[in-house]
């Protein structure tokens, strides 16, 4: 899946682009698809693939990390 905005991740700086990514779940819609990925850093990506092409309309921050003495 390749972006037509080039641009990076502002959390890691990996290219929106390139791997590693997972694709978290994959809907098909009138206009399109809407594909929900976490990037490589772990931020949460909402990418549109259409005829313009693929584009992130969303992302979240990575997910904070726990340390071992946040869960006791």
């Amino acid at each position: 899946m390749s972006s037509t905005t080039g641009a990076v991740c502002p959390h890691c700086g990996w290219p929106d682009g390139a791997e590693p990514f997972q694709v978290v779940s994959r809907h098909r819609t009138a206009a399109g698809t809407t594909v929900w990925t976490r990037c490589g850093c772990g931020s949460l990506q909402v990418r549109v693939v259409d005829g313009r092409g693929t584009r992130i309309v969303s992302r979240s921050r990575p997910a904070a990390a726990q340390s071992s003495s946040a869960s006791r």
